[in-house]
């Protein structure tokens, strides 16, 4: 699977597709948040948390009268500034929070670039780990590395097996949406590969 042919295949899903897709993803981004949360003592976890909550229902039913911008201004301030951490944490946690934004305003404004973006983000995420670790092993790292990483091949495995299932699920009900977010945190794991 080539990086390039996952992103496409999530061009050619459906509007709603895209978006159980982004979330299925923030699934696995936010308890880096969580991580960061809890060692820094910064930010609510439970605000991004009922914010993604939130976004599933309005997923479900897209009639419903639940107030987005109320969602964003209570995550807002919980997104934490890079200057005043001094933590290779504090990337997950805004690439998290960022996401989560990012799928609020694709769902505000019908927009699927927003969606799109969100598997971008998760991605980045993982490079800036892996880039991260090679560092601490005094190794420069440079784009093949990072990319045949196992940490960042498990990324690109783990998007494509959540595209299979999207592309399967056929009508969109709670049913298989409660799969998808089964199927997204299955291995335990955040996108970076710590344990939840």
């Amino acid at each position: 699977m080539t990086k390039a042919n996952n992103f496409q295949r999530i061009r050619e899903l459906n509007y709603l597709q895209q978006a159980v897709l982004a979330a299925a993803i923030i699934e696995r981004m936010l308890p880096n948040y969580g991580l960061f949360s809890e060692a820094t003592g910064f930010g609510d976890e439970s605000a991004l948390r009922n914010a993604l909550n939130v976004c599933w229902e309005k997923l479900l039913l897209p009639k419903s009268k639940i107030s987005l911008e109320k969602q964003i201004e209570k995550v807002e301030p919980n997104v934490p500034e890079l200057a005043e951490f001094d933590m290779f944490g504090t990337y997950p946690a805004i690439d998290a929070a960022t996401a989560l934004l990012g799928l609020m305003h694709g769902l505000m404004a019908k927009d699927e670039q927003e969606f799109i973006s969100i598997a971008k983000i998760s991605q980045a995420t993982v490079a800036r780990y892996v880039e991260f670790i090679l560092l601490n092993e005094d190794i420069e790292p440079d784009n093949k590395l990072v990319r045949d990483h196992p940490v960042m091949q498990y990324e690109i495995e783990v998007l494509s097996e959540l595209i299979d299932f999207v592309e399967n699920m056929g009508r969109i009900g709670s049913d298989n949406v409660k799969e998808l977010k089964q199927l997204a945190i299955a291995d335990g794991q955040t996108n970076i590969g710590l344990a939840i």
